[in-house]
């Protein structure tokens, strides 16, 4: 009974983790999308914040997991890179054209994910 409960509470850890980097995902992107509204700024900018989104959200998630679990830090990270990664690939899938249109920058997003939850994990 006792594993039972702590298997539930590492999820929940996990899945409030994942959900704080999608919340600073989601005002990461507010932001681009003001600044592409008011300034006009280019797509390679763009580019290049929605990569720095990546980075950021699962650097504070690495970060939380590995404050949260205390041992194996980098573990925890890399779980929270592999989540949000898994999460994001499955949301753009669904909600863009089919999974053909990401399959182009699916390792690069991959390793970005996993290295920054990583690094937040080690650094935490």
């Amino acid at each position: 009974m006792k594993e039972r409960s702590l298997s539930g509470e590492i999820i929940s850890r996990c899945l409030k983790v994942l959900g704080v980097s999608y919340v600073v995902s989601a005002l990461m992107l507010v932001v681009i999308a003001a600044a592409v509204y008011k300034f006009g700024v280019s797509e390679k900018v763009v580019a290049i914040g929605i990569v720095l989104v990546y980075i950021v959200s699962c650097l504070v998630g690495g970060l939380l997991m590995g404050k949260l679990m205390k041992t194996r830090k980098f573990l925890w990270g890399l779980l929270l890179g592999v989540m949000y990664f898994v999460a994001l690939f499955i949301l753009t899938g669904i909600v863009g054209r089919g999974f053909s249109q990401i399959a182009s920058d699916v390792g690069t997003t991959l390793f970005l994910c996993l290295g920054s939850g990583m690094l937040g994990g080690m650094l935490s």
